[in-house]
């Protein structure tokens, strides 16, 4: 089998199951208005968030620990999810307005190769560091099972909130503003 015909059995699978598993995603953003859960659902709200180290697509090391002291705004994406693709100006705007108050947003693509991500920078205008993630990452943040997966990590390197699926994005403003307003 050729690599092409590879990549794009992997594609579809991953699509495949992300049709299986977004709309459940989705179900329990609905169910839950699409607010950060503080139940034994969110393992790692108030716990300090796990460390990594990726490079992004311009081959740059993207270390979480080097943005303590800064509002993390670390959002878990793909290519193919359209809800991502909507939030994604939002976040531009955002790094622009508050990165000089200390805001840092990180993109982790879960696509399953970098060409269609770079793709999607470039038509988006991503002025962030994006990153490709795999399962072992999607992991360490208690697994991802829909996208978009959003987390909101405090300057001292906690994390303070988490948002799956489709979000109201002034909840995530709302939430971000006031980690941004504690010194």
């Amino acid at each position: 089998m050729s690599r092409d015909s590879k990549q794009r059995r992997a594609t579809s699978a991953t699509r495949k199951l992300s049709s299986v598993l977004l709309p459940g995603a989705l179900l329990l953003a609905a169910l839950t208005g699409g607010q950060p859960r503080s139940d034994g659902a969110n393992p790692l709200l108030d716990r300090r968030a796990p460390e990594f180290a990726r490079r992004d697509l311009s081959g740059a090391t993207v270390n979480l620990a080097s943005f303590r002291g800064k509002v993390v705004l670390l959002n878990f994406w793909a290519t193919w999810c359209a809800p991502c693709q909507l939030e994604m100006p939002a976040f531009v705007a955002w790094q622009r307005e508050y990165g000089p108050r200390g805001l840092q947003v990180v993109g982790i693509s879960m696509d399953d190769s970098a060409a269609p991500v770079r793709r999607t920078v470039a038509r988006l205008k991503l002025d962030y560091p994006v990153a490709m993630g795999d399962a072992k990452l999607g992991n360490l943040y208690g697994g991802v099972l829909g996208l978009p997966l959003t987390f909101l990590i405090d300057r001292n390197g906690v994390v303070r909130a988490r948002f799956q699926a489709e979000v109201n994005l002034k909840t995530i403003e709302a939430q971000m503003r006031e980690l941004l307003n504690r010194q």
